[in-house]
């Protein structure tokens, strides 16, 4: 399995790092992407993959919530960072309107401005969205022209919304948040397309059950995976097989 989305560079993974891969590694987790979010996220998001050659693989872009008034400049710096060396995809952007709308014009020129960058290096884009599902695929279809592709990551909302991810040729990232009994998701994840489903954590953030609440790490990849099986009536071998394809071809790893 992969889970194609987890920060554990983050600081709540400082004192058991090791362990932690070890447990993902224990699970079959085999690849953890790594999502950068903002300047600060790029240096221990670079060592980690330093530390674990074997496992990790990172992305470059710059996470909606930290656009601010300096976004041209921030733009620039990470913009370099595909010049000095290779990464997997474009990510994470978006769009984040749920804590704050002050930047939202901002937010808008990031996102445009990275997908850009996806066709000139023909990368995936790995996409976050808060409370910005329409503006999202609104400035989506304006920039789609047959060379984006990618991910909406952490997905939980509608079958409609996923049918319309899909139609742009987007995949989606199923988390913690399909094992939520408030979700809905139980609802959705039997009609969606399998042939773009990837799976994820998005740790530390959003644990599946039954460690909802708790720090999130990759190995739990593998409750998102069972939580699949179970609502489409398929084996847990039959989900990694599909989605670790899909994410294969996705990101370009051999």
């Amino acid at each position: 399995m992969i889970d194609t989305h987890a920060h554990i560079y983050a600081s709540e993974f400082d004192e058991d790092r090791e362990q932690v891969v070890q447990r993902a590694r224990d699970q079959g987790i085999d690849t953890i992407l790594l999502p950068n979010i903002d300047l600060e996220s790029i240096e221990p998001m670079l060592a980690t993959e330093a530390q674990f050659p074997d496992v990790c693989r990172s992305m470059m872009g710059l996470h909606p919530c930290y656009v601010d008034a300096n976004i041209e400049q921030t733009l620039k710096t990470i913009r370099a960072w595909f010049d000095k060396r290779d990464f997997i995809a474009v990510g994470e952007i978006g769009i984040d309107l749920y804590w704050d709308k002050t930047f939202k014009a901002e937010q808008e020129m990031a996102f445009v401005t990275q997908l850009q960058w996806a066709k000139e290096l023909d990368l995936p884009v790995v996409i976050h969205t808060r409370d910005s599902i329409e503006e999202t695929l609104t400035l989506l279809r304006q920039e789609q022209d047959g060379r984006l592709r990618g991910v909406f990551h952490c997905f939980g909302s509608s079958l409609e919304e996923a049918q319309a991810i899909n139609a742009l040729g987007f995949h989606l990232g199923l988390g913690g948040v399909s094992t939520f009994k408030n979700s809905g998701m139980d609802k959705v994840i039997p009609h969606l397309d399998m042939n773009y489903v990837i799976l994820e954590t998005d740790c530390p953030y959003l644990a599946p059950a039954p460690h909802r609440g708790k720090r999130n790490e990759p190995a739990y990849t593998e409750l998102v995976a069972k939580r699949i099986a179970d609502l489409r009536g398929m084996t847990m071998k039959e989900v990694d097989a599909i989605t670790t394809q899909n994410a294969r071809d996705l990101f370009n790893l051999s």
